[in-house]
């Protein structure tokens, strides 16, 4: 949240602290802030504050410097092998924090993560790690700004988490073009040359003039079903079945990336050049962190897996209608060396000295919309028992603790205890009724006096938020962000809604303006929900379902009656079935701003038919995600982009401006 909250008084975060029991003797990294009112700027605070060395963080996790690897002096690569040395340790409790569906404004989730962690590490004495996505630079640059929290609860150095941070970003952006080239150079090479000439190139002579298979190309063999070893071997058809990949052109869903918003890159045509011979090709660009790369590396559980994933990331099907993946294109083990390094959470440290892990940043539309599995078992091995870990799910709970649920802890095997849904009086208001909310537009009057009955219908979302996130089996606590604007009635209308519809709390925080400790009473509220979890986690769906049968259960829990597939849906499900993938779960690429596929349709809509335009599938990564509705992957500039305020004060060397 980047609003300003209005008249707050001045409070010493050093005065606060005396008054609760004696916390700062179990930490040497607990900063002393000092809040004033109204809010600066979010770069104005992060600048205003010398982050501790992370080896200082890192130590008071119990990191060695064998553990990490240092990124100067504010981030450090925190290394799996962590893993691997705690193996037999308990793990510490698993809070993942959600929202109602927001305004485009947004309701503050990052802020609220952060602020709750700083609330439980500094003002509660809790051993706590917060993991959160790594924020791309096309929305930074552009209309949303960054994604480090905000106010008086922010993940530092703001603009190096908002920026380069450690590479993963670009790593995954050079994989990535890196496969696309691959792609259209292996069609070029295949047009031009017969089978015999195709595997005398693929297997060219050692010094002694022998020809051998390299090691990736056997795993294309066992997957042909030919068990030769030797090039020589092959009969004349089993040399076309190797060699030519024969890629239908019409197939191929793999497209280059970069981490800029550029819409004139949505669609291009590619062989334009005297020497592609007229190969020409209509693809496009994404932005990098909706690339599949992306999602594998969040949903990876180690090294060795992510290898397993890379290579069987599907570009496309042969004109026979086979799949085609990057091993077959030779190329899974290059993909992992460029990310060998990518894999290694990041570790950062919030305003009050916790700690952060930073990693990953998959689009919450088309993928899960969660920070890696590997950052969170490291997180929860290094807490250990009576200790927290807190992660951020994209967009509201009906995509990012859906997602978090169905794909994340099935892949990872871990389960949370309690999920934290983030609501506004904003935001509830609009669900009640109230005018449309636009960003970079004044809020109607609405917004900002006092209307209960409004709130109180708008409770209905709310109220599906939680009953939908409590039938997994975890304990939800609420978390209503405040405005000063908000009164006290209509806080109350929020929290009496909440219990009524069955969260194990509702509290109010300002950690916006007050960072840890106007988060404390959610931190207890947390702790007691983490403490008393009766039931073990429960799935939306069974993954031995249909693709068809899976998607129905997850419209149903949106409110949907029903749901309508296109013929392109029917054959893609067909095709995806047939080559035995329909065992995945499922990745809903949805509006985040109802609960049905019109964003229009705000509060609870029921009854609607949900339409299903397009399947699409991340093999690697593992999920199939249907389209509901026209999704953009590469977003555009607007008129007015945030790079305009952005700049460097040359005589401090500081960032200013970025939001």
């Amino acid at each position: 949240m980047r609003e300003v909250r209005g008249s707050i008084p001045r409070i010493s975060i050093l005065s606060i602290r005396t008054e609760t029991k004696n916390t700062m003797s179990a930490s040497k990294t607990l900063r002393k802030l000092e809040v004033v009112s109204p809010v600066p700027a979010d770069i104005d605070i992060a600048n205003l504050v010398e982050p501790f060395h992370i080896a200082e963080i890192a130590k008071e996790l119990n990191l060695s410097p064998n553990h990490y690897d240092l990124y100067g002096k504010y981030k450090a690569k925190v290394l799996l092998s962590v893993i691997d040395e705690l193996e037999g340790s308990g793990d510490g409790y698993y809070v993942v924090v959600g929202g109602i569906t927001p305004t485009p404004l947004g309701e503050g989730k990052s802020t609220t993560t952060v602020g709750l962690c700083q609330a439980l590490g500094a003002f509660l004495d809790k051993k706590v790690v917060t993991c959160l996505r790594q924020p791309s630079q096309g929305p930074t640059f552009g209309i949303k700004g960054g994604a480090a929290g905000g106010g008086y609860s922010q993940v530092i150095p703001m603009d190096e988490f908002n920026l380069h941070l450690t590479g993963d970003i670009h790593a995954i952006t050079a994989a990535n073009n890196l496969l696309a080239a691959a792609i259209d150079t292996r069609i070029f090479h295949e047009s031009t040359q017969s089978d015999k000439a195709l595997l005398n190139r693929l297997c060219p002579p050692n010094k002694e003039g022998k020809r051998s298979f390299c090691d990736i190309m056997f795993r294309r063999l066992k997957k042909l079903g030919i068990s030769k070893t030797k090039p020589e071997e092959l009969t004349p058809e089993e040399v076309k079945k190797f060699a030519r990949l024969d890629i239908d052109p019409d197939s191929i869903t793999w497209r280059r990336v970069m981490d800029v918003n550029d819409r004139f890159l949505r669609k291009i045509t590619i062989g334009q050049g005297p020497e592609e011979k007229g190969m020409l090709r209509e693809t496009g660009f994404d932005i990098s962190v909706a690339s599949e790369i992306m999602a594998v590396l969040a949903l990876t559980t180690s090294l060795a897996d992510m290898r397993e994933r890379l290579g069987k990331m599907v570009i496309g099907n042969s004109r026979a209608g086979d799949p085609v993946t990057a091993d077959d294109l030779g190329l899974g083990g290059a993909l992992t060396v460029l990310m060998k390094d990518a894999i290694n959470p990041t570790l950062m440290q919030t305003l009050e000295g916790t700690p952060v892990l930073v990693h990953a940043g998959p689009f919450a539309n088309i993928a899960h919309g969660n920070s890696s599995i590997v950052a969170d078992k490291i997180a929860l091995k290094l807490v250990g028992p009576g200790g927290f870990v807190v992660t951020e799910a994209g967009f509201g709970s009906d995509i990012g603790t859906e997602k978090f649920m169905n794909i994340k802890c099935r892949y990872s095997g871990l389960t949370p205890q309690c999920a934290v849904i983030v609501a506004t009086i904003r935001a509830l208001k609009m669900h009640g009724g109230g005018p449309e909310v636009v960003a970079g537009k004044p809020l109607d009057r609405a917004y900002t006096t006092e209307n209960v009955s409004l709130v109180e219908a708008g409770c209905v979302n709310l109220a599906r938020h939680i009953s939908n996130t409590k039938a997994y089996g975890v304990n939800v606590v609420v978390a209503v962000n405040m405005f000063a604007t908000d009164s006290e009635a209509e806080l109350n209308a929020v929290r009496n809604a909440a219990l009524a519809a069955g969260a194990y709390d509702a509290v109010v925080c300002t950690h916006h303006a007050h960072g840890g400790k106007g988060a404390v009473d959610l931190g207890i509220a947390v702790q007691k929900a983490c403490e008393n979890v009766s039931q073990q986690l429960k799935f939306l769906y069974s993954l031995d379902i249909s693709i068809k049968e899976k998607i129905e259960a997850i419209a149903r829990s949106y409110g949907a009656s029903g749901v309508e597939f296109s013929e392109q849906a029917e054959k893609q499900i067909e095709m995806y079935s047939r080559q035995g993938f329909s065992s995945l779960p499922i990745c809903m690429a949805k509006t985040q701003y109802s609960f049905s596929h019109q964003a229009s349709e705000k509060g609870a809509p029921t009854g609607f038919v949900l339409p299903i335009r397009d399947v699409r599938a991340s093999i690697g990564a593992g999920f199939i995600y249907p389209l509901v509705g026209t999704m953009s992957t590469m977003p555009g500039l607007p008129t007015r982009p945030c790079f305009y305020d952005i700049d460097l004060d040359t005589a401090t060397g500081k960032v200013i401006g970025l939001s």
